[in-house]
């Protein structure tokens, strides 16, 4: 039977956000920065990359590392981090990784003759002076770089701007040469920051980071995270450079916006920063974004859903699963693990995780791991309440009569099995305290077909769900 795909859909112990997708040669890549599980800022570990055939989202191989940070000139000594990078295939046919360090406001390339062979430094973007875009008198922070190569050029988007910075103008676009380095044109501005964007589109989703660059037929799709951080947002335009009009909102990985089965504005996530871009894999389009764990802005990894671009062009917003990579719903037998879940969340409602510098309150659950960084063990939800509730979307349910779950932990009390974040509960599933992993066992009467999965604790303690099993009566 052929492996399932779920979200993350890496390895639980891989921390790999900002990811950008390609198809090169059969197999779709993703470029990333690197998280550190139990990281105290973001992408303190060296780019890697990942790899998928394009017929199977489940089997992802892991490439290696391909750049250390201790690559770059500006950085033997290590001290600075990789921020975002972009990949794109130059007019050569090599590969040519763009990335800012998050001390440094110029842009660096690396480049590769194979899409995840060891890349090598190559230089940082500048004018036909020799000066280095970011450097200069004038400039503005050079961040978060998307990369576009089409007739010889390339197109490259970057910025970084605080919500309430007036100093930041918004996204800016600068043509590249075909030495991928050298500037052809000076950066021009193609989506508003906040306190710039009075009038436009843009207003109330405005260019907040993450540009990413896509040709959807014959329109650009400038891709990027907005103020409201959780969202992906996009806007189009038949130019690479100008009239680029904003459209919606591609995933928020909260699920705001989101009103078939919830309040719109209902948080199901704990969610933060967002960073990901769109690619069509065998006449599908999909989106690839990033979650956010352990409690703190600085342990992200690796999500993915399919999108539908409609007949107009327009891309209607996608749900987050536990099943984006699987292309369909899970099956309704077998053990899962928990950290699959999409949605987590408690009686007191909250859209977002720390902010950088502190830890998630101890009110609220977490999905965790035991093991230290790169350490392969599975991740876990650990600090489940009374009332506490992770689900699950979606699985095809036939005849489930029964389900174990693994927990442990000092509690006592019981999980609420529903299909439905606020429905009546299916079954009911007591757990006992424990210091290590304990199965516990229920007869449940879920309806056949396909539906999310929700377990709620009630009662005493704090309780950790490591995997939960469904079996036919």
């Amino acid at each position: 039977m052929k492996k399932q795909g779920f979200n993350p859909y890496l390895p639980s112990w891989e921390y790999v956000p900002d990811g950008e997708p390609y198809v090169f040669d059969g197999r779709v890549y993703v470029y990333g920065s690197h998280d550190r599980f139990n990281g105290w800022v973001y992408c303190l570990n060296d780019y890697v990359c990942w790899s998928a055939p394009e017929d199977d989202l489940s089997d992802w191989r892991f490439e290696g590392v391909i750049y250390r940070k201790t690559d770059d000139p500006l950085n033997r000594d290590g001290r600075m981090c990789l921020y975002a990078p972009d990949v794109t295939r130059g007019p050569d046919g090599r590969y040519y990784l763009y990335y800012v360090l998050d001390e440094a406001e110029v842009v660096s390339v690396a480049v590769c003759d194979r899409p995840a062979g060891k890349y090598e430094f190559y230089g940082y973007v500048h004018d036909r002076d020799g000066r280095r875009l970011g450097e200069r008198a004038g400039d503005q922070m050079q961040f978060d770089p998307g990369v576009l190569t089409e007739d010889g050029l390339t197109y490259m988007y970057t910025a970084f701007c605080p919500p309430d910075d007036a100093g930041r103008s918004g996204a800016m676009m600068t043509v590249l040469e075909p030495d991928m380095l050298t500037m052809r044109t000076e950066p021009v501005f193609v989506a508003p920051s906040r306190p710039h964007s009075a009038g436009t589109s843009f207003e109330g989703h405005e260019f907040f980071e993450a540009s990413s660059i896509r040709k959807v037929g014959d329109k650009y799709y400038f891709i990027y995270s907005s103020v409201a951080m959780h969202e992906l947002c996009y806007a189009v335009s038949r130019y690479p450079d100008r009239d680029f009009v904003y459209q919606g909102v591609i995933i928020s990985s909260n699920d705001s916006h989101i009103g078939s089965y919830k309040p719109p504005e209902k948080p199901m996530y704990y969610a933060a920063n967002n960073h990901g871009s769109i690619v069509e894999i065998r006449g599908q389009w999909y989106i690839f974004y990033h979650r956010h764990t352990n409690g703190t802005n600085f342990s992200r990894q690796a999500c993915l859903e399919p999108l539908v671009i409609q007949e107009d062009g327009r891309i209607l917003q996608a749900e987050i699963t536990s099943c984006g990579p699987n292309g369909g719903p899970l099956r309704g037998e077998g053990e899962y693990p928990a950290y699959i879940a999409c949605h987590l969340f408690c009686r007191e409602e909250c859209g977002y995780t720390a902010p950088p510098g502190e830890w998630m309150d101890c009110r609220f659950p977490k999905i965790t791991q035991d093991g230290a960084d790169g350490e392969e063990c599975p991740s876990y939800i650990c600090n489940m309440r009374d009332g506490a509730c992770a689900g699950f979307r979606y699985f095809d349910f036939s005849g489930v009569r029964r389900i174990s779950v693994r927990t442990r932990g000092y509690a006592n009390g019981e999980f609420y099995v529903k299909t439905a974040w606020d429905g009546e509960p299916a079954g009911k599933i007591p757990v006992r305290k424990s210091n290590i992993w304990r199965e516990h066992t229920a007869e449940v009467n879920l309806p056949d077909g396909v539906h999310a999965l929700y377990f709620e604790y009630h009662g005493e303690g704090a309780v950790s769900l490591l995997s939960f099993q469904l079996d036919a009566g």
